[in-house]
């Protein structure tokens, strides 16, 4: 009896440890899919912001930019860059909206899009290719480096 009244505060000191452990298990919350957008990709809204802001000089190319139209989310807009200070993208930039297409992009050395996109080393989007979700290096404001390339290949 002696024995087992001096391992009596081990015993609670174990319980209470073992009952805190499995009150912080419950408590978590649970995991699952995210309707976060992927973090390489930016939103429309991020994207559109960025051209609202930017000093860059832009061209526009491809679908024009409408908010409104009713597939304008599932178009991917892609911008491109052929200037690169530190973090920062920028000089000449092109805006293209559109899918299902491979553009030739002489000299661009960074680019943000609103989905996942291949980028190659030959202008036909062929070659050494990536996409953006595999970025290496990360910019601000979404941007990905990505020297030497000559095309991006948007999907549908």
């Amino acid at each position: 009896m002696l024995f087992s009244v001096k391992l009596a505060p081990l015993i609670y000191i174990v319980l209470a440890l073992a009952s805190k452990a499995k009150t912080t298990y419950l408590a978590a919350e649970p995991s699952g899919p995210s309707d976060e957008p992927a973090t390489y990709v930016v939103s429309h809204e991020q994207m559109m912001h960025w051209i609202a802001t930017t000093e860059a000089e832009l061209t526009f190319v491809g679908t024009p930019i409408n908010p409104l139209a009713p597939r304008a989310a599932t178009n991917t807009t892609v911008t491109y860059c052929t200037n690169r200070v530190d973090d920062v993208c920028g000089g000449p930039c092109t805006v293209f909206t559109g899918g299902g297409v491979c553009i030739s992009t002489p000299n661009v050395v960074c680019l943000s899009a609103t989905s996942n996109v291949g980028f190659c080393d030959s202008s036909d989007c062929r070659g050494t290719c990536s996409q953006l979700s595999d970025c290496n290096t990360t910019l601000n404001f979404g941007f990905c480096a990505t020297p030497e390339t000559a095309s991006i290949l948007l999907s549908d």
